[in-house]
């Protein structure tokens, strides 16, 4: 879109439902005429019925929709935005988010559009923050022949096609569309009928490559401005020049050029029925330049932009810091034809990439949004999954930290359910899915996180309340003081809406929020919202998870037992030679201690996956790297076995020939450093402390008593929920 400034079309509803001039009736000549060759003219911006029939589809009913937008950077505005898109009758179950900087609608589309929605969202600021979309090979002026509709016209049209949010013609004809994201399949299916409708065939779209300026930037530009003409005042009046004109216009153009945005919001509020703060600013910057006030008003200018600048800035770095490892679906998924189905071969471990499908190959692969329930599909080691599935062939281990905390993989075989968003490190498998895209457990537990992070803080919330007062009273206590005053009441009333500006009230509670947020971030603390930090203050309990927080959520070689006849060099190098292509966390730990120690793992060939582990061959024989079990081990490996495990210790062992080499004993998670001393802190500030992983419950208990917490206050084997 161009700039804020040329929007003006968006700022009230009214507006976008105004009805356009109707035809006229033909009226019957009396007396037939000689025809006359018409003459060229300027089509009306007109719509015919019958086109708005064809053109709308039938495509309704009530849909969840979501799509980000720009400069949503505090609760107080969410609430705002949230009320005045309330007064849609197609819309409910509003959710305008500050933390995630995003809108959530239930859109009924028998009723009225999302184009609708977002344009009162954009006259308040927050257009959607989506790149826009050029039709290729269309030009405008043709569709709008097409409807004997004029250009200036169009983007109304397609702003009522189901999931557009907004159109716009550009200098060379281009029709450029913005698109909700993340549309269900059936819902993108009747946008692309509707779409083919307008414009009469199939169509492309394909990015805009054209460059536009942010809300964001055009704030910050104009506050630079302002600053520049704040800076020529000062210095005009240091030596002595009073010139009311010179001061006067300098003082207008840093107003205009600072404070449009501001004012044009102001606008957009009072139409909207809301009595925001920038409508109190606006005014008071109003008010000062009528009074000669230049210095203050663009003070007060500055002052609204660049603190809006520096909220925004700080939210922006905590909505990255908040994504967390949730949001790590792929793109695609490999669904098997049935063709190829049962005729999986055996993948390499070395195999770690996802493939390039092949029709003749029985895979193909699809975007992750047409997978569907029943569908069969294959994942291969490395992959995230894409769906939640039953494994109905291969075996593999699977990680489940995001889920569970638990640093170690899980073996999965047959029968055992795989969750979205997980990785399998080791495959493949097949899955049949059984939970597609909001009914996976993956989508559950991302809705709950944005759900909670949306709580407001106690402190925010008592000022909203208390501006929702304070700005009206204001803006009539001042008319009032000022009828009482009939000699200089205009100036009794401009100085009231100056004097009595909240800006640095109304600025308290967000900016430290926000800035508190984004140094939680840097220092690797998450919070959830302004209200977690403030509640911080009252803790007396604190619950502290496990892997990654405790513990660093890599595991570490504890021992290598060898057995007899073998040195340690050679069962370290020979199991590193196996794992050399393996991601398996154990795989990791191995060659990282191989390195430090200064040993060259050997070259095994034929290397594979087996059910247990990795195999291969070596000088003629046959070597593996495999889960360790009591059978065919040595007394002595099976005493240091049972201690492992009795520690909550993991374990391989290596083998040649079917006989055992030597025993890994694999710390699963070994303590960050300070985590002791955070446990003893939190004690002596009269905080208990308890600790929670979905790790088995010995593993948990063993590093309750290394950091200092009785088994009573370790809880293992939890899931996210």
């Amino acid at each position: 879109m161009s700039s804020e400034f040329e929007e003006g079309e968006f700022l009230s509803l009214e507006e976008e439902e105004e009805d356009l001039p109707k035809p006229k009736p033909r009226r019957t000549m009396k007396k037939p005429k000689p025809p006359k060759q018409p003459k060229p003219k300027v089509v009306k911006e007109i719509t015919a019925e019958v086109v708005d029939m064809e053109v709308l589809g039938d495509y309704g009913g009530s849909h969840q929709v979501c799509w980000p937008i720009q400069d949503m950077d505090c609760p107080d505005c969410a609430s705002k935005a949230a009320k005045a898109i309330g007064r849609l009758g197609h819309v409910s179950e509003i959710n305008v988010s500050a933390t995630n900087g995003s809108v959530s609608i239930i859109v009924d589309l028998d009723k009225g559009g999302m184009s609708e929605v977002s344009s009162i969202l954009r006259s308040l600021g927050h257009s959607p923050d989506i790149i826009h979309q050029e039709i290729k090979g269309v030009k405008a002026e043709a569709i709008a022949q097409r409807h004997n509709i004029s250009t200036k016209g169009l983007p109304r049209l397609f702003r009522r096609q189901p999931g557009v949010l907004d159109c716009e013609i550009d200098k060379e004809g281009r029709i450029l569309l913005q698109i909700a994201p993340d549309l269900k399949p059936e819902f993108r299916k009747a946008l692309d009928e509707a779409l083919k409708s307008v414009i009469g065939s199939t169509y492309q779209l394909s990015e805009s490559k054209s460059r536009r300026i942010t809300p964001g930037q055009w704030r910050l530009i104009g506050s630079g401005v302002s600053f520049i003409f704040l800076i020529l005042i000062l210095g005009l009046k240091f030596v002595g020049v009073t010139n009311p004109y010179l001061i006067g216009g300098l003082g207008a153009l840093g107003v205009l050029a600072g404070g449009m945005k501001m004012f044009s919001h102001a606008v957009a509020n009072l139409r909207n029925r809301q009595m925001g703060f920038r409508v109190l600013t606006s005014l008071a910057v109003l008010g000062a330049s009528y009074l000669g006030h230049w210095d203050e008003a663009l003070m007060v200018v500055i002052l609204v932009s660049w603190t809006e600048h520096m909220e925004a800035e700080a939210l922006i770095k905590a909505r990255k810091a908040m994504q967390g490892g949730l949001d790590r679906l792929p793109r695609t998924a490999r669904r098997i034809t049935k063709s190829a189905f049962g005729a999986m071969s055996v993948i390499s471990s070395m195999s770690l990439a996802p493939t390039n499908s092949k029709e003749s190959d029985g895979f193909e692969e699809i975007p992750v949004d047409l997978l569907m329930k029943g569908d069969t599909i294959e994942i291969r080691s490395g992959e995230f999954i894409p769906a939640d599935g039953i494994i109905i062939s291969g075996t593999g281990s699977v990680n489940k930290a995001p889920l569970t905390g638990e640093s170690v993989p899980f073996d999965v075989a047959k029968g055992d359910e795989l969750q979205a968003g997980l990785t399998l490190i080791r495959g493949p498998v097949t899955l049949k899915v059984v939970a597609v895209g909001e009914d996976t457990r993956l989508s559950g537990l991302i809705q709950a996180v944005h759900t909670y992070r949306e709580q407001p803080t106690r402190l925010q919330g008592m000022l909203e309340n208390f501006t929702s007062i304070w700005v009206p009273f204001v803006l009539v206590g001042a008319v009032v003081a000022g009828f009482f005053q009939p000699e200089n009441g205009l100036n009794t009333v401009l100085l009231l809406w100056v004097v009595a500006c909240p800006c640095a009230l109304l600025l308290a509670a967000p900016v430290p929020h926000a800035a508190g947020l984004a140094s939680a971030s840097k220092n690797g603390a998450i919070a959830r919202g302004g209200d977690v930090l403030e509640a911080l203050a009252k803790v007396n309990l604190a619950l502290l998870d496990k892997t990654g927080t405790l513990t660093s959520g890599k595991p570490r070689i504890g021992e290598i037992i060898l057995g007899k006849g073998y040195k340690r060099t050679t069962a370290l190098e020979l199991a590193a030679g196996l794992e050399a292509s393996s991601n398996h966390p154990y795989a990791q730990s191995i060659i990282e201690l191989t390195k430090k120690e200064g040993l060259t793992p050997v070259k095994i060939s034929g290397l594979k996956d087996g059910e247990s582990g990795v195999h291969g061959r070596f000088s003629g024989k046959t070597v593996e790297m495999v889960r360790a079990t009591k059978e065919g081990l040595s007394p002595k490996l099976d005493k240091a076995l049972a201690e492992a495990f009795a520690q909550g210790h993991g374990a391989s062992v290596l083998k040649k020939d079917g006989k055992s080499v030597a025993l890994f004993t694999f710390v699963h998670d070994d303590l960050r450093p300070g985590a002791v001393e955070l446990v003893k802190d939190l004690h002596s500030h009269g905080i208990n402390v308890e600790m929670l992983s979905g790790d088995n419950q010995d593993a948990v208990n063993a590093l309750a008593t290394e950091i200092g917490l009785p088994e009573a206050a370790a809880h293992g084997e939890m899931s996210p929920e």
